[in-house]
């Protein structure tokens, strides 16, 4: 009997086939979901939003370049004379095509140097040769032995190699061999691969005949990235006048300077863009630069503008231009004239700041230099080459005594030689015995400083007496010279200023004595005159500054609306009681208004003026071996004018302007004459 086998079946389980089913049900509610969202999304883009997808498309398949660097702003001085302006120049470019080859591009350089009047004489030897082995391939190649042939197989030479021996190898007679049409298609060819691959080239823009724009103009969709336009060129109404400070602009074919290419590139320069390099120029770079044209390329030889460029907007400066012109003709007159008189071998210029003491405005700066019996201008040393000042620094000195508390207002003094122990016999340029702190000031007295400085240390002077070192004494009298911007920068509104020299550590006591009168550290010419505005002015220590208005750039020749107007900055206020700086006040008016004053003869006495006068020792290397080896005489002279109610300060500085070590007692008078002929010029223009 046979036995059944088992039969196998397998339950279904209810609760398992329900928990599937749902998540089968939510997955499928997902996925519709997602679906639906997706549709949506796709519905909007392309329903909805049809038109502004298509715009940003658009946006994106655009070939968009921008035109040359637009025209700068004008500047005007402060009555709106214009003394930098722009001029339309006809220039050649080229744009190098990605696509064209080397051998089509020495081929342009044939086509288009026939048409060119082209200074090819400048091609240097290097650029000449290079050429050469372009047009001669088969005579270049035959340089190159076959072991050099292995040597680049074998990647012991590159390619880079082999191209510099075909250089090398170059020789005189096939130079020679080179005709006009040859070394003009070179010279043409060098200009056109100069500088960074596929930027724009300046060909031509001095002196572009008619002839040659108008055959780059009429043939520019031949001629493969040629083109025309009309540049621009900065053009100075008053010549030279002020020219050095107004600054440069560079070229086309420079563009921005590489040392500063990065700043440039991240504030939306190309590298072929003009910007100012120097002084107002670049210190204003902002305000002066032009917007440019945008174009979009049609094809390679095709532009179509999109928006119109607009020169920058216009600046106004502080400078009377008609003050200026007359500073420059007095000082190169007087520096001339100097450099003939007795014990002036070693001077070459002076210099000249006059200011609003009120605004810190600078009406006028120069400095003439005269090299090789010529004038040169000289101006950036205002603000880059300190001098021993000398007794100028007197009035912020005697301002320490009085604060100290060791001097009083009118306290006698007796002038007299002193003696310290261990250093020389030290006296005032004579002898003036007992006198008061106006006459000291007067007839700068340096025994009057000197004890005062004395005092200020925490001692009583007496004959022999030992000077102790006391730092805080430094302290004290190097913080009253900062505040009145003597050692420290002033912030003028310009991109270079030097500090001087500061000692960088005191260490000798007999230093102070130096201090005081002006023989210890050295101060540029706009430190001079900040200081003796900031004693007209009656203690406001304020930011000199050329920048007087901006205005917006217009279609016409009139100035646009005023978009900003420079505030008169105070820096710092000097700590010290009113009535010690109208003490100050008295004592520089009688240098020049008292018997025996010594700054008479400055400025005239019609026009109430107050100042000091300054002689201090200078030290200078004759013969340029790094070693100090003569020891010449500067002057100096600051003041203001008229005294009750300042409108102008001066500082003239006339460095070595003699020596003492000739025999002779004789010192040019150069800085007295110049500051008599500059007040007189500005008291006439300005009555």
């Amino acid at each position: 009997m046979k036995k059944r086998g088992k039969l196998h079946s397998k339950k279904k389980n209810p609760v398992l086939e329900q928990i599937v089913k749902r998540r089968l049900t939510f997955l499928l509610v997902l996925v519709f979901i997602l679906f639906g969202f997706v549709f949506l999304k796709f519905y909007q883009v392309m329903i909805i939003q049809n038109n502004k997808y298509k715009k940003e498309l658009e946006k994106l398949s655009l070939d968009i370049v921008e035109g040359p660097s637009a025209p700068r702003g004008r500047i005007y001085d402060r009555n709106y004379n214009i003394i930098v302006d722009n001029i339309a120049v006809k220039t050649i470019y080229y744009k190098k095509d990605k696509t064209i080859s080397t051998n089509d591009e020495v081929n342009l350089a044939y086509k288009v140097s026939r048409h060119l009047n082209l200074q090819y004489e400048k091609l240097a030897e290097r650029n000449q040769k290079e050429f050469y082995v372009l047009i001669h391939p088969k005579i270049a190649t035959s340089k190159i032995t076959d072991k050099e042939w292995d040597k680049l197989e074998q990647r012991k030479l590159t390619n880079n190699d082999i191209k510099e021996l075909k250089i090398e190898r170059v020789t005189k007679e096939e130079l020679d061999s080179m005709n006009e049409e040859d070394k003009k298609a070179a010279y043409l060819y060098y200009l056109m691969n100069k500088g960074y691959t596929y930027d724009e080239k300046t060909i031509r823009t001095d002196d572009v005949t008619d002839e040659e724009y108008a055959y780059i103009s009429e043939n520019n969709k031949e001629l493969e990235g040629f083109n025309t336009r009309l540049d621009w060129d900065r053009v100075y109404p008053y010549g030279d006048t002020f020219k050095t400070v107004l600054g440069k602009v560079s070229s086309s074919a420079a563009g921005i300077p590489k040392e500063e290419k990065n700043y440039y590139l991240s504030k939306g320069y190309s590298l072929n863009d003009r910007v100012g390099i120097s002084y107002i120029e670049k210190q204003y770079e902002d305000y002066l630069r032009g917007t440019k044209e945008v174009y979009q390329v049609i094809n390679r030889n095709e532009l179509k503008r999109l928006s119109e460029g607009k020169r920058g907007n216009d600046i106004v400066l502080s400078i009377d231009i008609n003050l200026q012109k007359q500073l420059e003709d007095i000082l190169s007159d007087e520096v001339m004239k100097t450099k003939n008189e007795a014990n002036t071998q070693f001077y070459d210029h002076s210099a000249v700041v006059i200011q609003d003491p009120n605004t810190g405005e600078i009406l006028a700066m120069a400095s003439k230099q005269v090299v090789d019996g010529k004038i040169v201008d000289n101006t950036s040393s205002i603000l880059t080459s300190p001098v021993t000042p000398g007794s100028i620094v007197k009035g912020a000195s005697i301002l320490v005594g009085y604060n100290s508390g060791v001097l009083k207002m009118g306290d006698y003094i007796v002038d007299e030689c002193i003696h310290i122990r261990g250093t020389n016999e030290k006296c005032s340029s004579r002898t003036l015995g007992r006198i008061d702190d106006i006459t000291a000031l007067a007839k700068s007295s340096n025994v009057y400083q000197w004890k005062t400085a004395i005092k200020v240390s925490g001692y009583n002077y007496s004959s022999g007496m030992m000077l102790p070192f006391n730092q805080s004494a430094f302290d004290t009298y190097r913080n009253m010279y900062h505040s009145f911007g003597l050692g420290v920068k002033t912030g003028i509104d310009l991109p270079v200023e030097s500090l001087g020299y500061g000692a960088k550590k005191d260490t000798q006591a007999g230093n102070l004595l130096d201090f005081v009168i002006g023989q210890y550290e050295t101060y540029t010419t706009i430190q001079l005159s900040q200081y003796i505005n900031t004693i007209a002015n009656s203690g406001k220590r304020l930011q000199p500054h050329l920048l007087k208005e901006v205005h917006e750039a217009t279609d016409d020749e009139g100035l646009g609306k005023v978009i900003h107007q420079f505030k008169t900055n105070q820096l710092n206020t000097i700590d010290t009681k009113p009535e010690y700086m109208n003490r100050v006040h008295e004592g520089f008016y009688a240098v020049i208004n008292s018997a025996g004053g010594y700054g008479r003869g400055y400025i005239d006495y019609k026009y109430n003026p107050s100042g000091k006068t300054g002689t201090s020792q200078s030290f200078i290397d004759t013969d340029n071996n790094g070693i100090i080896d003569k020891e010449t005489i500067t002057s100096t002279f600051v003041g203001y004018a008229p005294s009750d109610n300042p409108k102008m300060s001066i500082v003239v500085v006339s460095p070595n302007s003699s020596r003492p070590d000739t025999g002779s007692s004789y010192a040019s008078l150069v800085t007295m004459r110049i500051s008599k002929r500059v007040t007189d010029a500005y008291f006439t223009i300005n009555p």
